[in-house]
């Protein structure tokens, strides 16, 4: 006669391992919780400290009245802002030149699939780390410093900078490229230069494409900051008109750059588009 079991079977002993690997990820996501509650206080007491209320209200008036000076707005002096305009147009451009030959060999440097050793992956990344970390306007001050009044310490701080941006969306790039062509190539006996020539480049170049004409226009933009430093441009104009208290040539200006900034955004927008 067979006996039937009719006991449940024991259940397995917890793991010692799991038990504390368990208890390891609720002590971190607690931790992280609080770490987060804690920066939201911080955070809504330094905003409350800096949104016064009352601080807000007395300089109301002081905005409406700056903003009645500088009305209508004064063109007289246009043509002596033509010459700036397109130095902040080339400042713009030639530091954008100066990004993307520099960027392309850091970022194929700084991508893990196509970085020649670990040793200089990590120092690529170091570099486009310290160079994106300095801000344009202070590196155009070292600059104005070091090489004088002008357009060129715009364009090497506006470059520079832009290299750090630009050579980490490239290597970024490069590192998510579809493996099938790169091992196609790589099959036929090609060189390491060779590869990354027609298995790589060709895959990332219209993201490359993108991000430079997209870089471009945060330039010009920015290069209307560099001339505040004295770094030429049609911000050294601004910033002078500013200085002597010209409000009207100030909201002239504002609006000149509105419009050449509108007619960069709508021209990188078009270029994008072709290399869709």
């Amino acid at each position: 006669m067979t006996t039937i079991n009719t006991q449940s079977p024991t259940p397995p002993k917890p793991d010692m391992h799991q038990l504390i690997a368990r208890e390891r990820r609720s002590w971190y996501l607690g931790t992280g919780q609080l770490l987060v509650l804690t920066l939201i206080i911080l955070g809504a007491w330094w905003f409350a400290d800096v949104l016064n209320a009352r601080r807000l209200a007395d300089g109301t008036g002081d905005i409406i009245s700056l903003t009645a000076e500088a009305m209508p707005p004064d063109f007289s002096n246009w043509k002596d802002w033509i010459r700036p305009l397109f130095d902040s147009l080339a400042m713009s451009v030639a530091g954008t030149a100066i990004a993307v030959i520099g960027s392309v060999p850091i970022g194929l440097l700084a991508a893990r699939n196509t970085s020649p050793h670990p040793t200089v992956y990590f120092a690529m990344r170091g570099v486009l780390n310290f160079l994106r970390s300095i801000p344009e306007l202070i590196m155009g001050i070292i600059f104005v410093a070091a090489v004088g009044f002008g357009v060129l310490p715009g364009v090497l701080a506006l470059g520079l900078h832009s290299i750090g941006m630009v050579g980490k969306f490239f290597a970024e790039s490069i590192e998510h490229v579809d493996e099938a062509p790169v091992e196609a190539v790589t099959s036929t006996g090609a060189s390491r230069l060779q590869v990354i020539l027609h298995g790589v480049i060709p895959q990332v170049l219209p993201q490359m494409a993108d991000v430079t004409i997209y870089r471009w226009e945060y330039n010009f933009r920015q290069s209307t900051v560099m001339g505040m430093v004295g770094a030429g441009g049609i911000g050294f104009e601004l910033i002078g008109s500013l200085r002597i208290m010209q409000y009207q040539e100030v909201s002239a200006i504002l609006l000149i750059i509105l419009v050449m900034v509108t007619g960069v955004d709508l021209l990188s927008g078009v270029l994008r588009n072709k290399f869709k």
